[in-house]
């Protein structure tokens, strides 16, 4: 049941894709508790006794990326925003700054090591001495900084910006364009050191975690791209065809949407690579099953689905290995537009999908319960918060969600004086109501589910259709979601992959470019304030502050939640060393072979 995501950050953990067909049977009610959780439990790794083979390790690992769409081929962090792209430049190690524990918590021995002052509210990145990136060049302290330049620049293309990276001295200022730079990075041994100190109006409790919103947790290589304007940078053969990178592969070839192919990275500062030949090629979601099941890749990233698991969970010589996923399914609403000469997001009062009994309505008219239970095969569950449960601390569990209760819809449209004239429901105002879903193309089981979703829309009287009458290729259908202004899309169901810390701003913030609903409150703003305020140093308050913003993103049903799920993938049995823990720094490095064919 997951569209595919947009990606957060440069150290998400990416989830991978779960699409299912949706259940054609009605019922008018259904549990009015809280979601339980997967049926299915796996392991994280494989702990697989085999010997190494020399001889296997100098032929090709083979990767299937599962995805409808070509890759864009945005391998800069700081510019990526679809979870495809991460996935077939991860070899390179996403040019990640630190190393983390099991729960994210960043640790030394990293590329760099980080060190909190809340006396004097800096955070101070020290770089190793052999930090280099795949063409020989030093990883140097202005490194750390320029990633902030081009998330920040007044003409980026980058989608990370959120009111976060303001609490930087000086961010404010360079985001508007009224500084060159930003004031509160210093550098101690100068700009090619390898100290970098950013200075803070205060330091938070989440700059303890990697993929927290307040410091970017991956470098840019400044000397490279110094010469490409930061607006063309996305475009420029630097980032599109000749990247270079800090982990443990460079790049060896690159088919443009297709596949990426590496080597091991003579410059990467760790141990060397064991496997000499990586290849990641995209499979669509209608042929990997044929393809794992002949034997043609080691294992798959990107999207998988309920439907697959059933597929493969018997298949001889694969092992199902999965963690709960950071990410979730849900449902957006078009409530305004992003303004780009103050870069804040507006709403709109006059806007379609303004009445929150309407979305509401829509909302509790889907049967996403039974969805899960025929289709998802105990990988996936109805989400009831836009937390997802693999943070224990701070997902809300007692949220109801969304569960179906059509008696409840037509209540609350009635109640907005959304009055039936024939088959459909008018506006209030008396003219008639058209609602345009956004969806995108993925198999013929996803096809099912959109078409119940607009079966349970039917019926309690709402005439939603598909934009165009048919599903969105996934670029056409972000890049449609990502302008500024946009009434194409009334509704949509889409994916997070979000980051290892749980602040949700980048995605909700005021001026969150990803805020593509355009939701703004004055109280939304507060409650993700008091998780990163200085009395969330108490874990009991920070809490408590997250758990209230679950409650209340429910109650004004801007963003629907969809679904959960793991996140898994099939290993075949001559892989070792596969572990999915967090604290597994260097999951690429640490692959080799037992023999020399996929089994």
């Amino acid at each position: 049941m997951v569209k595919k995501k947009l990606v957060l950050s440069a150290m998400a953990v990416l989830a991978t894709l779960s699409l299912a067909a949706c259940s054609n049977k009605s019922s008018s009610s259904s549990s009015s508790t809280a979601p339980t959780g997967a049926s299915v439990k796996l392991s994280e790794s494989y702990d697989n006794t085999a010997a190494v083979s020399q001889a296997a390790n100098k032929g090709t690992l083979k990767v299937a990326e599962a995805n409808n769409s070509p890759f864009q081929g945005i391998t800069d962090p700081a510019l990526a925003s679809n979870a495809e792209d991460t996935d077939v430049f991860a070899p390179g190690g996403g040019d990640n700054l630190f190393n983390v524990d099991k729960n994210y918590k960043i640790v030394n021995g990293g590329l760099a090591n980080l060190k909190l002052d809340r006396a004097n509210n800096t955070a101070t990145i020290t770089l190793r001495k052999n930090a280099k990136w795949s063409n020989g060049m030093p990883v140097t302290a202005k490194d750390v900084e320029y990633p902030y330049e081009v998330i920040g620049n007044k003409n980026t293309t980058s989608q990370q910006f959120s009111s976060d990276f303001n609490d930087i001295q000086g961010m404010a200022a360079y985001h508007a364009g009224k500084a060159k730079t930003i004031s509160g990075f210093t550098y101690p041994n100068g700009q090619n050191g390898r100290t970098t100190v950013i200075h803070f109006a205060h330091v938070t409790p989440s700059m303890q975690y990697s993929g927290n919103s307040f410091m970017w947790a991956a470098v840019e290589p400044y000397e490279y791209v110094k010469n490409v304007p930061i607006a063309k940078l996305a475009a420029s053969t630097q980032v599109r065809k000749n990247p270079i990178f800090t982990g443990p592969y460079k790049l060896n070839k690159l088919v443009e949407g297709e596949s990426t192919t590496w080597v091991p990275n003579p410059y990467y500062y760790g141990k060397k690579p064991q496997i000499k030949h990586i290849s990641i090629n995209v499979v669509s979601s209608n042929n990997i099953d044929k393809a794992v099941q002949s034997k043609k890749y080691d294992f798959v990233t990107g999207g998988l689905e309920g439907t697959d698991y059933n597929e493969l969970k018997g298949l001889k010589n694969y092992h199902m290995i999965g963690s709960p996923a950071l990410s979730y399914d849900y449902f957006g609403f078009n409530l305004g537009y992003f303004d780009t000469k103050t870069g804040e997001n507006v709403m709109d009062p006059k806007a379609k999908m303004a009445n929150k009994n309407l979305r509401e309505a829509m909302l509790y008219a889907l049967n996403l319960d039974q969805v899960a239970k025929k289709f998802g095969y105990g990988m996936t569950w109805r989400a009831n918060t836009l937390i997802p449960p693999v943070f224990k601390q701070y997902y809300n569990a007692s949220e109801k969600g969304f569960p179906l209760n059509i008696k409840k819809a037509n209540q609350l449209l009635d109640k907005a004086g959304y009055k039936k004239q024939g088959k459909w429901r008018v506006q209030p105002n008396g003219k008639p109501l058209t609602i345009y879903f956004g969806a995108m193309t993925g198999t013929s089981a996803q096809a099912a589910e959109y078409q119940d979703y607009l079966q349970q829309w039917h019926k309690i009287g709402l005439n939603v259709q598909l934009v165009g009458g048919k599903t969105m290729e996934m670029n056409s259908f972000y890049s449609t979601l990502q302008a500024p202004k946009q009434n194409k899309i009334d509704v949509w169901a889409g994916a997070w992959s979000v980051s290892s810390e749980p602040t949700p701003t980048q995605i909700y913030g005021k001026d969150a470019t990803f805020n593509m609903g355009h939701f703004v409150s004055a109280k939304n703003t507060q409650l993700m304030n008091e998780m990163n305020s200085n009395k969330a140093w108490n874990q009991s308050y920070r809490i408590k502050a997250f758990k209230q913003w679950q409650t209340y993103m429910n109650q004004q049903a801007a963003v629907g939640p969809d679904s959960f799920s793991y996140a898994w993938a099939p290993v075949n049995k001559r892989v070792k060393g596969y572990n999915i823990n967090p604290a597994n720094n260097e999951f690429w490095r640490n692959l080799s072979l037992t023999c020399p064919h996929v089994q």
